[in-house]
């Protein structure tokens, strides 16, 4: 097998397939059609003269020839990385593209403003805005920079904390209801350490509606589901949510902006983190949502 370019894209694609199980996980992975990951996974075999993935019901599992090529594509793939990290982290031009990644609310309440005002300092730099509850990995240039809930301690990471997530209960514009007792739009399994608080303070709460999304469970109580904990920043700044009551207990999640050790000296890198992490900070009081019940902040 030669090193060009189609090479390399046969390889990314059998990785792709080797880890999702299937051929649409791969293409959601990829970006690309199911029956492009069906042509162009049998064409690879054809050419290899190789079975590669036994197809079977439940998906596609790697036969033993899959397996000993995944150990070897895997290096290759950790060497290709590690060198567009060190490359790239070369670079000191303040111009080119950013990849952010972030969650749904957080790309929603945080993100576009501040990206507005940064653009307007460095023009030169443009950003793409990956929106996702998966980890994405930075060490294989999934993104360049994380907005994260929670530091996940990765070696290979570097960032810092840039501030604090409160939370409080809220509801529709004329719809205030008892927390012990009136209906509420929950998150069921998802979102953790929240849902444990929630069954914590409310044994007996009625979750009429459940999501694993914050903005679906804003949305779903600005429609008068019911009540909903939600993030301050996100709530506060919307006129048809009311800020109830706090929680019971102090409660507040921490934000993080991470991004790999090999990119932090690269300039637009370094510039953005810069201003992102002082310009979140200086929206403490939002964040952590020291506000007079009722007030609506105006959006940016």
């Amino acid at each position: 097998m030669n090193a060009q370019g189609q090479d390399w894209d046969d390889l990314r694609l059998f990785l792709a397939v080797a880890r999702a199980g299937s051929l649409s996980g791969a293409a959601r992975a990829l970006g690309v059609t199911h029956s492009t990951v069906f042509r162009r996974i049998g064409a690879f075999e054809e050419r290899l003269g190789v079975r590669l993935f036994d197809r079977l019901q439940g998906g596609y599992d790697l036969t033993a020839a899959g397996e000993e090529m995944r150990e070897s594509v895997l290096r290759i793939e950790e060497e290709i990385a590690a060198l567009a990290l060190k490359v790239t982290g070369q670079d000191q031009r303040p111009t080119g593209t950013i990849r952010i990644t972030a969650t749904d609310f957080l790309a929603q309440a945080l993100l576009p403003a501040h990206v507005a005002a940064f653009r307007a300092e460095r023009p030169g730099i443009e950003i793409e805005a990956i929106v996702s509850d998966t980890v994405l990995d930075l060490t294989r240039r999934e993104a360049d920079i994380a907005l994260r809930i929670g530091n996940p301690g990765q070696e290979a990471l570097v960032g810092r904390r840039i501030g604090q997530l409160a939370f409080a209960v809220y509801a529709a514009r004329g719809r205030a209801g008892d927390p012990g007792t009136g209906d509420w739009v929950g998150y069921g399994a998802s979102h953790g350490p929240l849902s444990r608080a929630m069954a914590r303070w409310w044994p007996g709460m009625r979750q009429v509606y459940r999501t694993n999304s914050i903005t679906a469970a804003q949305a779903a109580a600005r429609a008068g589901i019911g009540m909903a904990a939600l993030p301050c920043v996100l709530a506060d700044r919307d006129p048809g949510l009311v800020r109830l009551c706090p929680l019971p207990e102090p409660f507040a999640l921490d934000l993080w902006l991470l991004t790999h050790e090999d990119l932090r000296h690269t300039a637009r890198i370094r510039m953005f983190l810069d201003f992102m992490g002082t310009a979140v900070q200086a929206e403490a009081d939002l964040l952590e949502g020291r506000r007079p019940l009722g007030q609506v902040p105006a959006v940016d």
